[in-house]
């Protein structure tokens, strides 16, 4: 049997990317790679409790969300990562 191959991550994900103003709110105004961004996304929705009671995959938005999210009070999960990627550079 061959050894299994050890996975490389892919170097776009690890590629720094620079929040906007309306990101930077949330996660802080430094690049950092996309993978960071989901991670510290995530570490404030829940800090929020901003994660929907009844159907987990909704996003709730606070202030701060809702201009990343476009003006929507909530989003799905899927949808998030759609509208977060607007705010990147």
């Amino acid at each position: 049997m061959p050894a299994k191959k050890k996975r490389k991550p892919n170097p776009a994900f690890m590629k720094p990317v620079q929040p906007d103003e309306a990101l930077g709110a949330v996660i802080g105004a430094k690049a950092m790679p996309r993978t960071e961004v989901t991670k510290k996304i995530w570490g404030y929705i829940k800090k929020n409790g901003l994660q929907d009671k009844k159907k987990k995959t909704m996003i709730n938005a606070d202030d701060k969300l809702k201009s990343v999210f476009g003006g929507k009070k909530q989003v799905t999960m899927f949808e998030m990562t759609k509208l977060v990627s607007k705010h990147l550079k």
